[in-house]
């Protein structure tokens, strides 16, 4: 565990941030968040028991539970060393993520845009995931050409980024299932357009990087449109 790649520390430790934003900042839930930060052993971090009122937020909130598991499944993928198999990879099960979290709205919601909104980004997702899963395939035996465990290699480091950008804007959640949606989405999204110009700035492969510009453009105008409802809809916080 301790040979994984330098950006999937963010991964890791990242789950569990997601559900400590959301705790009550008591001294205990701070010194959890410290240790877990700080801790080079991924071996020792468990994903199913987040620790103490942490825990207790990210239960609360259906959409933080998916995002939490999300982040797991994007650790648990080891880093092979080529820019288009590992941005394929993540990306997928960055997807997915993002399907599990349309499902929870369309289950929980009530707002008719936010719901519409869930209906075309679980469309668009789940056909860019056939794409990913034939891509991924398609490029198992590629050459290395980046060294995922330099944290100063240019794609390790902005992937990493990708994923510290998310950690930091992580809202708290709130009652609301379709201020939830609308939130977390967006940091989601967010994450998916970093990664995606990881791969336009040092992937290889035309059609991933094709296939990543359009997700630039397409999630981009989603976070504008997310954006837009939330300041319509500040009473739902």
């Amino acid at each position: 565990m301790k040979k994984s790649a330098f950006f999937f520390a963010a991964f890791c430790s990242g789950s569990l941030l997601v559900a400590s934003c959301n705790s009550d900042k008591a001294a205990d839930s701070t010194a959890t968040t410290t240790e877990t930060t700080t801790s080079g052993d991924m071996a020792g971090m468990d994903h199913s028991a987040m620790g103490h009122d942490g825990a207790a937020a990210a239960g609360s909130s259906p959409q933080l539970v998916a995002m939490n598991e999300m982040m797991t499944k994007m650790h648990a993928d080891k880093p092979k060393g080529n820019t288009d198999h590992d941005f394929a990879h993540h990306m997928l099960e960055h997807h997915k993520g993002a399907v599990a979290m349309a499902d929870i709205e369309l289950r929980d919601g009530k707002d008719a845009t936010m719901r519409r909104m869930a209906e075309q980004i679980k469309a668009n997702q789940l056909q860019e995931i056939t794409a990913l899963e034939a891509a991924a395939t398609r490029l198992d035996n590629a050459p290395t050409n980046y060294k995922p465990n330099d944290p100063a290699d240019p794609f390790t480091s902005q992937m990493k980024a990708s994923m510290d950008g998310m950690m930091q804007h992580m809202p708290k959640t709130v009652a609301d299932p379709d201020m939830n949606f609308n939130m977390l989405m967006t940091v989601h999204h967010q994450s998916a357009v970093d990664m995606a110009k990881a791969e336009l700035a040092h992937g290889k492969d035309t059609k991933l990087k094709e296939m990543a510009q359009q997700m630039i453009t397409a999630q981009e105008k989603e976070i504008a449109e997310f954006k837009a409802w939330h300041q319509q809809n500040a009473d739902k916080m």
